[in-house]
């Protein structure tokens, strides 16, 4: 079936109202798992030479099209120019611990740094997108993110405890940098996106990450300097985050953000996020990653054929997709069974008018 793409679905679910066609949405496809279902090999070329760049945009962007998605995600993060990087994954301090390494660190160069960094791989972006598509994404990495990965998941209460202005300054900074980012971005390469969004883990399982009072006083100012700037360039907000996080939501919906995604089944049931917030901004996903691991393809098929007409039916603004993103683990037979499970709901509603 030809599939004609209109990124004006997934502004509407952006805006929450329900857009004439159930959008499909992924906050991350791995690279490897495009590859195995196009039977083409070609992560290497974003590395290589304009040409080459184009190349790699032509696949991974024709992917998205031939999944029969509006939207393309992509973003080039932060985190992939800061010097002395890795701490966000656990094992090793990041490279500020005191003031003197903050003051060392070379905040002034990142954003040229970046520029040089991304450039080329958003201009590729924008000059291979077809008639029709946008994308969704933009600059990577959020504020406890970065965090993270300056200082470390294990190091952040020591400093905030032995330091308080130091802590309060990294987060500034963190801040400043992003702002400027995004300020390069917004004024250069945000025709090319449908809206914007960054992720920000905040929580596990079971809580926030760090106590709600921190992501109040330091980490929502800053996320309010970014969203208002995105909002100025009249673009809408997508906030991506996993964990548990209900205890600053009310806060996030306040900020400014028009749209939530990620999910899982054993913090709460994706009812809940539409009986508690579907009225106020949109929500995106619905289906955990565990359910799309250990179901067979025909189980995820049927399944997401019923529940997901429900979430359509139940929140304006809803895209149907992973509660989280689709890595190289999520079995591809049922990955093309969500797909194909959204295009039969689709398919019903066109029979039923």
């Amino acid at each position: 079936m030809q599939f004609t793409p209109d990124y004006r679905h997934f502004v509407a679910v952006m805006e929450n109202r329900r857009p004439d066609r159930l959008p499909i949405y992924e906050h991350l496809i791995n690279v490897p798992v495009i590859e195995t279902i196009l039977d083409r090999t070609f992560a290497d070329l974003i590395t290589g030479n304009r040409d080459e760049t184009r190349e790699f945009f032509k696949h991974y962007i024709g992917f998205f099209k031939q999944m029969t998605y509006d939207v393309v995600s992509y973003e080039v993060c932060i985190s992939e120019i800061l010097p002395d990087n890795g701490a966000i994954r656990g094992g090793k301090p990041g490279p500020i611990q005191n003031r003197s390494d903050f003051v060392a660190y070379p905040w002034g160069e990142l954003p040229a740094k970046f520029i040089k960094h991304a450039e080329y791989k958003f201009q590729a972006l924008s000059e291979m997108m077809p008639e029709g598509m946008k994308a969704i994404g933009g600059i990577g990495n959020g504020v406890f993110e970065l965090a993270e990965d300056l200082v470390g998941l294990e190091y952040l209460p020591f400093m905030q405890v032995d330091d308080p202005g130091l802590y309060r300054d990294l987060f500034q900074s963190i801040g400043d940098l992003m702002e400027s980012i995004w300020t390069w971005f917004l004024a250069h390469h945000v025709g090319a996106f449908a809206a914007c969004r960054f992720g920000d883990d905040l929580g596990f399982k079971a809580s926030l990450l760090t106590n709600p009072q921190t992501v109040t006083l330091h980490i929502l100012p800053q996320y309010r300097r970014i969203v208002n700037l995105i909002h100025s360039h009249a673009k809408k907000f997508l906030f991506h985050s996993c964990g548990n996080i209900f205890a600053v939501m009310d806060e996030l919906v306040e900020l400014g953000i028009d749209a939530k995604h990620s999910n899982e089944d054993i913090i709460a049931p994706f009812d809940r996020w539409i009986r508690e917030y579907g009225s106020r901004i949109g929500l995106l996903g619905g289906f955990d990653i565990d359910f799309l691991c250990k179901s067979t393809d025909s189980e995820v098929l049927e399944t997401i054929q019923e529940v997901g007409t429900r979430y359509r039916n139940a929140s304006a603004g809803y895209a149907l997709g992973s509660g989280n993103s689709i890595p190289e683990y999520v079995p591809v037979d049922n990955y093309l069974s969500m797909i194909e499970a959204a295009q039969k709901i689709r398919e019903m509603e066109v029979h039923k008018t």
